[in-house]
């Protein structure tokens, strides 16, 4: 053994199939991908392709038909309902397009979430919460609802809740989706400055300037992965350097 750690995600020949017989819906039709510690990687395709797939099978929001998944060197689909939920929580940061923050919640109250589901203390969640909404540039904004917040900074809120468990996987669906172009460059500036502190980050998107600021791209096509471009998106963005992870791991 030389003590590397293993790939963040690991896919062989994944499959995802829909209904049986005539109706089935072949999503996947075997997917190999690894992605290492640190890379920055945007996954492309057109409505259909299979992406929306494939980023809920990274995320252990669904299983794959045949083929093996290994999660930080996890094999997911060992995993029972209850571990499944709970590796999610404590391995994966989910940065969706439409939010997902409890409306009558603060920012404060919904980035201590993920801690709150893993047993973390009272004094400890709010201490990790708060320094999550500095490193996002809302320190001041603990207190205000949802509602009571832009676009931006509520998108903000929600990239904080992800990160403050440390996760090993920071996934993202559509970051930008639901802003206006001021907004999205500042929230693609913040994911730029996490790749560059060393965090993982896969990131779903359709829009080719939001795929630029990737380090990589993965083209899906008819449930295929059908391009895999190193660097040649990167532009201004240097490949990020190995970092210390910016919060406590919990």
């Amino acid at each position: 053994m030389n003590g590397r750690r293993p790939p963040v995600v690991n896919l062989a020949g994944v499959t995802k199939t829909y209904g049986e017989g005539e109706a089935a819906v072949h999503a996947l039709a075997g997917v190999d991908l690894v992605v290492e510690r640190g890379e920055y990687v945007a996954i492309m395709g057109a409505s259909g392709s299979g992406k929306s797939t494939l980023m809920n099978i990274i995320g252990g929001l669904d299983v794959q038909t045949r083929g093996r998944y290994r999660l930080d060197g996890i094999d997911v689909r060992r995993l029972d309902e209850n571990q499944l939920s709970a590796i999610r929580n404590r391995k994966i940061g989910f940065v969706f397009q439409s939010f997902n923050l409890l409306p009558r919640s603060t920012a404060l109250a919904n980035v201590e979430l993920p801690l709150a589901y893993a047993g973390v203390p009272a004094a400890e969640r709010r201490a990790r919460a708060l320094e999550a909404l500095g490193l996002v540039g809302l320190h001041n904004r603990g207190d205000h609802r949802p509602a009571q917040l832009s676009g931006g900074q509520q998108q903000k809120v929600a990239i904080a809740r992800a990160i403050v468990t440390n996760p090993v996987l920071l996934l993202a669906d559509e970051p930008s989706g639901a802003l206006d172009s001021h907004s999205s460059e500042e929230v693609l500036a913040l994911f730029d400055r996490l790749s560059v502190e060393g965090r993982t980050i896969v990131m779903i998107t359709h829009e080719a300037d939001v795929a630029a600021h990737a380090h990589r791209l993965i083209r899906v096509r008819d449930g295929l992965i059908v391009g895999d471009e190193q660097g040649q998106l990167a532009g201004r963005h240097a490949p990020p350097a190995p970092a210390t992870p910016m919060l406590a791991a919990s």
